[in-house]
């Protein structure tokens, strides 16, 4: 490894690690499983020292829908992301934050942040809603937190939340009475508006407006384009800290939920502190629109975007409104019509009052940088005039991302110079009024990308990890510090990949494999001096283009030749950069689940690659049992192991992993969702560890928490008693984390703790150069180095 990807800590790495905060709630987890491992070795975990974590940078990479400002400490300032936890931003490292790493592998489903609020007589009071997604089940969390997200408690709510669902930006939906901070206000999607008057803990559906709750069948028939709901609430007051509740309270309702709970306005009102509510008019022109923001001014002015879809980008007609409590008048519209382009609005967000109202609005689902595009509208006499500050202004940063989905718009309420916006993260403004303002790019610290695959290169090699990734393709980290710059053609996948490998005997030719571009016919890529350049393979696996999912994967054998195992396929192997496919003597999988063989080639002997079925669901395990394979030949011809199936059981190839040991030939270690396995000779016999099981809770079927689902071997320490370090995620006594041991297996250390569980841990790599370093995926939280 090169001198400059040892890595120092430096004033960089800091702003990496300020990434990775977390508060101190342990997610525990209860000991349990049906299974009992049978065969010899493994002992408990010793305590020991977790590591260290900082992030492998990628810079920004997912979805924010929203930033949140408190409205009176400067630089008090939060971002909830879809998938991926939510951020406070640290003013002295100019980083985020991450506040949510303490959620574990039972906590993923609340890893997307659907509203935060904070309270404007506390800056250190902060709430946060957590849910992934609509009918899936499960109701939403409250998470509250005392000191900025440092520590959080959390209740769990009487409704869901769908903070990766269609719809996602509107808001925000929760909101604290800033006269009696006790009192907060929830826009639910599907059960209407509730209040909570102890600061959250318990909640009471607001009867007085709606009693609804939507069926599961109702929120089936609009799902696909978004269940809505309650929108927002705003309290119309400029006091605070009154101790007396907040009397006049505006809410705002979706037509979806709107239809099958008897709300026949888009917008209502109390003055009675929600006892009572009255449907406000809204002008003709925007009947059946959502609302995705709404703010009040400090002059008591309502602003009031409207927009026909419901995002995230929405798209129009959309239409913004002022409104004086009686009054509406027009100051922007977009027409699909007029433009030509389906133009929406996302972001608003007001400073100053009168006619020097400052208004900054976001136009969602306007693509790309050119002359007269509207991305950011600016209006400094209260929406009489606009002026576009974002498009064709100078940016910089790491990602192009900046146009298309400006969902949220916010003004610093402490300057109104500084201005931020979101769109594949979050973009800022220190000179707005200047006539071309200069953008960049703030993502210190946030690091959002959905990751499919690493792998960690040889010793020697010229950069440090491939991280296979969703949405963005396949990258080559030449630093951990620093922004990947080589990565698979955007021409060539339509962003999802899945799996790469290299060359062990010549690191420089890798090669990927991923859904293709909407244009394009290319399922996999290759390149010859380490992701400088690629080539697409000239053809495809025969069954690949049906059949790309998440547990498709490739091995590199040598130069050249690669195994390619699309799922639900017989994998095939090339030797000639895929001109041409042999399909292997593996058998055909039965469709089990998303499920595919993993190939592996022989680091010592690249003649040897292995493949491995892990027999699909479980539970079918009378219909077909696991099986491993071994090739002397690069991949031609399998040969089954006799001995393998008496060691494991059935389950789905995501629940899976396998690694060799590049030190020794034929060192091959699998986990099963279950167990671990280990093999000296190639696979001809197995031994079961007796370290890891599942977590079983109300569920007979599947666990809670699988045994065993990622390995990786890395470079050992000295002294150690076994040639690699053994780094697996998975259950032992009881507890999830992530476990390493560097004698075969013998023992085991816990490597993370409890406030470094990042929503859930995916794939492991482990570096062959830097004892002690492992590569790790978070849930939607990028990946994670060990130092």
């Amino acid at each position: 490894m090169n001198k400059k990807n040892i890595i120092a800590l430096t004033s960089a790495l800091a702003a990496l690690v300020a990434g990775c905060g977390g508060g101190s709630e342990s997610t525990g987890s209860a000991e349990g499983s049906r299974f009992a491992s049978t065969m010899s070795m493994g002992t408990a975990a010793r305590p020991a020292a977790p590591a260290r974590w900082g992030s492998v940078k990628f810079g920004g990479g997912g979805y924010v829908p929203g930033v949140v400002y408190h409205p009176t400490s400067p630089d008090v300032l939060y971002a909830r992301t879809d998938i991926g936890g939510a951020y406070r931003w640290d003013a002295a490292t100019k980083a985020w934050v991450a506040i949510t790493d303490m959620m574990g592998v039972t906590d993923e489903f609340y890893h997307g942040s659907e509203t935060m609020a904070l309270d404007p007589n506390d800056d250190k009071r902060v709430y946060m809603s957590a849910g992934l997604y609509l009918g899936a089940g499960r109701n939403a969390r409250l998470y509250i937190s005392t000191d900025r997200g440092d520590n959080w408690e959390h209740v769990e709510l009487p409704f869901q939340a769908g903070g990766n669902s269609q719809g996602r930006a509107v808001g925000e939906r929760l909101m604290v009475d800033p006269n009696q901070p006790s009192i907060l206000f929830y826009a639910t999607r599907t059960s209407g508006l509730w209040k909570s008057a102890d600061h959250g803990h318990t909640w009471n559906q607001v009867g007085s407006l709606a009693t609804h709750t939507m069926s599961q069948a109702e929120i089936e028939a609009v799902l696909w384009k978004g269940v809505v709901g309650m929108e927002q609430v705003i309290f119309d007051t400029n006091t605070k800290g009154t101790g007396n509740a907040t009397q006049t309270i505006y809410t705002a309702v979706g037509k979806d939920y709107g239809a099958v709970a008897g709300l026949d306005y888009s917008m209502y009102k109390t003055t009675d502190g929600g006892a009572t509510w009255n449907g406000i008019a809204t002008p003709a022109d925007v009947a059946g629109f959502y609302i995705p923001h709404m703010v009040r001014n400090k002059d008591g002015m309502m602003y009031v975007a409207f927009a026909k879809e419901t995002g995230p980008g929405a798209g129009g007609p959309s239409r913004l409104y002022k409104f004086d409590g009686s009054n509406w008048t027009l100051l922007k519209k977009y027409d699909p019509e007029t433009w030509g382009v389906n133009f929406g609005m996302g972001g608003l967000s007001v400073s100053g009052t009168g006619a020097t109202t400052r208004i900054a609005l976001g136009v969602t689902n306007s693509w790309g940088n050119w002359d007269g595009q509207p991305v950011i509208q600016l209006s400094d006499d209260a929406g009489a005039t606009w002026r576009e500050i974002s498009a064709m202004a100078p940016h910089s940063g790491t990602f192009d991302g900046w146009s298309g989905w400006v969902d949220d718009v916010e003004i610093d309420p402490n300057n109104r110079e500084h201005i931020l916006h979101v769109s594949g993260g979050v973009w800022e403004t220190w000179n707005a009024s200047a006539a071309k303002p200069s953008w960049t790019f703030v993502s210190a610290g946030m690091e959002e990308t959905a990751t499919m695959a690493l792998m960690a290169p040889p010793p020697g090699a010229s950069y440090t990890l491939l991280r296979t990734m969703g949405d963005t393709g396949t990258h080559v980290q030449t630093e951990l510090t620093k922004a990947p710059t080589r990565m698979s053609p955007r021409n060539m996948f339509g962003g999802n990949t899945y799996s790469s490998d290299m060359a062990w005997s010549n690191p420089a030719y890798i090669a990927t494999i991923g859904n293709p571009a909407w244009n394009n016919t290319t399922g996999g890529a290759y390149s010859t001096d380490a992701g400088v350049t690629w080539t697409a393979f000239p053809t495809n696996h025969p069954d690949a283009l049906a059949n790309m999912t998440n547990a498709s994967n490739i091995a590199v054998v040598k130069p050249g030749h690669i195994v390619w195992a699309p799922s639900q396929s017989v994998p095939a192997y090339t030797t000639d950069n895929g001109a041409t496919w042999t399909y292997t003597n593996l058998p055909a999988l039965n469709r089990l689940g998303d499920r595919s063989y993993r190939v592996v080639a022989d680091r010592k002997n690249p003649n040897k690659v292995y493949a491995y079925n892990a027999g699909g669901i479980w539970y079918a395990q009378w219909t077909e049992a696991p099986h491993f394979y071994t090739s002397t030949d690069g991949g031609r011809t399998f040969t089954d192991s006799a001995t393998f199936a008496a060691n494991t059981w059935n389950t789905e190839t995501k629940n899976t992993s396998i690694a060799v040991n590049p030190n020794a030939e034929g060192d091959i270690w699998i986990v099963d969702g279950k167990s671990i396995l280990h093999s000296l000779d190639s696979g001809a016999t197995w031994t079961r560890l007796n370290v890891t099981a599942p977590i079983f809770g109300e569920s007979t079927w599947w666990p809670d928490v699988y045994g065993a689902t990622s390995i990786a071997l890395g470079k050992a320490p000295a002294g150690a008693s076994y040639s690699a370090s053994v780094y697996v995620v998975g259950v032992v006594n009881g507890v999830w984390g992530v476990y390493r041991s560097d004698d075969a297996g013998a023992t085991w250390n816990r490597f993370n703790d409890d406030k470094h569980q990042f929503g859930g841990i995916g794939t492991l790599a482990a570096d062959q150069t830097v004892p002690g370093r492992l590569y790790l995926s978070g849930s939607g939280r990028g990946v994670f180095f060990s130092y």
